[in-house]
């Protein structure tokens, strides 16, 4: 099982979609608070549907809590400042991807906590900016499930 860390997400649609890929892929969510919404949140629902049940979601009080909680995981932070594309990793079972706010992505003293080996980036033109979370989430995902070989998938 792989790990996909939301850090103080604001947008309910792109966490309720991100809570739908975790139930469909078997993958844990972690979120960090701040959260711009509330988990009753009518958006976030909706967009989520009814896998919210299906879905392994550990809600964390800081970033702190979720990294204890995630001790002995490799870590991977995925930022458009990354020197490495995503799909140049071999990832291992357990591997924990941090994704950023929408609106600032990842605060710096964050983000250079990690070695530039586990800044990781999705590819885009050079004149983007970023990626919609919830896209950003299931490219980094479904890269990190294939190679393990889709366990438990259809």
């Amino acid at each position: 099982m792989f790990n996909i860390i939301l850090h103080q997400p604001e947008i309910p649609p792109n966490t309720g979609n991100i809570i739908r890929l975790c139930a469909n892929t078997g993958m844990q969510l972690h979120l960090v608070k701040p959260l711009g919404f509330p988990l009753k949140d009518k958006q976030l629902l909706r967009a989520g549907l009814d896998y919210h049940e299906f879905a392994q979601i550990k809600v964390h009080e800081n970033w702190t809590d979720c990294c204890q909680s995630l001790q002995g995981h490799r870590m991977f932070a995925i930022t458009t400042k990354g020197k490495q594309r995503y799909d140049n990793v071999i990832y291992q079972a357990g591997d924990a991807f941090l994704f950023g706010a929408e609106s600032c992505g990842l605060p710096i003293h964050i983000m250079e906590s990690f070695l530039e080996l586990q800044r990781i980036r999705v590819p885009m033109i050079t004149t983007s900016r970023s990626l919609n979370l919830s896209n950003a989430v299931a490219i980094v995902a479904y890269e990190a499930w294939r190679q393990s070989g889709f366990p438990s998938g259809q």
